[in-house]
């Protein structure tokens, strides 16, 4: 297969699933970093201390990765739109008890509820988009994508931030449960539009995820998603205590700053179709590699906290480079169970992240920031260089 994309191939970022998809990705979003913000408020409510109330942060955290596995095998044998629809009005029903919540235990099981059902949004988005979309023409379409995703995650602490200090935080998750309940109607409305054309799937699960395990390329791809979440999301826990410890910033500030690693990214979605007329899959993964590798650099020798600014802008756009293209790549193992693929492929990446943030604030206790920073980006040019060898043979 060439590496030249075919971008005037059927373009499906117009239709109305794709747009009711995007809006759940950007509610999806919105809820990963919703807490960034309204930490402090839910422990003062409950009169605990924010590392207390953060058992809330834990539990929709966990559920949101453990659960993505369960939903790829029913999105390929009852249909993505209409898993996706299901797990959207179910987390509509748990942000609307969170509004009620009693307890800070009574919280935690809801937020968890709420992280099985918005697990769902992106793996069953990505096989979608998968089954919907020419390989040529996928990357343009999931940038674009992800853009809704990183938009959320982006705006998410600031809305979130806003209405509880105007409110509570108790009324933020009225406005989560009106918007999650309008945007699971609309997948499911159009799940119904489309069943008749979805075809039911019967197997042995567990026999479908061995089998993607004994695929060499497979195992690349997921071994590559596994040491990013490892590398960059690991790390990527630190930046903000970081930029606290090194040049003694506020909580506040420290937030915003790394607001523009999200802003990065979006830019990205807005030219990666621009970029892959420019540059063959190979070139896009080297050139992600070396961006990757001059921010970390920059990140530990940086001089002022001002031009932590456009270092973290190009970080992201860096990361998303090289993110989306694992995901476009992770859409084609295993075309006829592509739901249970990608769910695989998240779950890689989940555990990855885990594993990471332990390692890399071990890294950080015995050698520091600026020499943690630098191995790691050196390792991430590794990776991309390798897995872009790979990618293009």
């Amino acid at each position: 297969m060439s590496d030249v994309p075919d971008l005037q191939s059927k373009d499906i970022t117009g239709s109305f699933a794709f747009i009711a998809f995007s809006a759940a990705a950007f509610l999806s979003g919105a809820n990963l970093r919703l807490f960034d913000a309204l930490l402090p408020s839910v422990a003062e409510d409950f009169n605990v201390t924010p590392a207390t109330a953060a058992i809330v942060v834990t539990a929709f955290t966990f559920a949101y990765g453990l659960f993505q596995i369960i939903h790829g095998p029913l999105g390929d044998r009852l249909g993505k739109i209409r898993i996706a629809a299901l797990a959207t009005l179910s987390a509509s029903a748990a942000s609307l008890g969170s509004a009620f919540a009693p307890t800070l235990e009574s919280l935690a099981l809801l937020r968890f509820l709420t992280g099985v059902g918005v697990s769902a949004v992106i793996p069953m988005a990505l096989a979608w988009i998968g089954d919907q979309s020419s390989y040529g023409k996928r990357q343009v379409t999931l940038g674009r994508f992800v853009g809704f995703l990183l938009l959320g995650q982006v705006l998410g602490p600031a809305f979130g931030g806003v209405l509880s200090e105007l409110f509570s935080w108790r009324e933020v998750f009225y406005g989560l449960a009106a918007a999650f309940l309008v945007v699971g109607l609309a997948l499911l409305i159009e799940s119904r539009r489309v069943r008749s054309a979805t075809a039911v799937r019967k197997g042995n699960v567990i026999h479908e995820y061995l089998q993607l395990l004994k695929d060499r390329w497979v195992l690349t791809v997921l071994v590559t998603i596994f040491l990013e979440g490892l590398l960059f999301f690991g790390s990527l826990a630190y930046v903000g205590a970081y930029l606290q410890y090194r040049f003694d910033l506020s909580f506040a500030l420290t937030g915003t700053l790394l607001a523009f690693y999200g802003i990065g990214g979006f830019l990205y979605s807005l030219c990666v179709r621009r970029l892959l007329l420019r540059m063959s899959e190979r070139r896009f993964l080297q050139v992600s590699a070396g961006i990757l590798l001059a921010c970390f650099a920059a990140l530990a020798l940086l001089p002022t906290w001002q031009l932590a600014m456009p270092v973290l802008i190009s970080l992201g756009f860096g990361l998303y480079m090289l993110h989306n293209t694992l995901q476009t790549k992770a859409t084609e193992m295993a075309p006829a169970i592509r739901g249970t693929a990608i769910a695989v492929f998240a779950f890689s990446l989940f555990i990855g992240q885990a594993f990471g943030v332990t390692l890399t604030g071990f890294a950080i206790s015995v050698v520091g920031y600026a020499w943690s920073f630098g191995a790691i980006g050196v390792l991430l040019l590794i990776l991309a260089r390798w897995f872009a060898a790979r990618a293009t043979r």
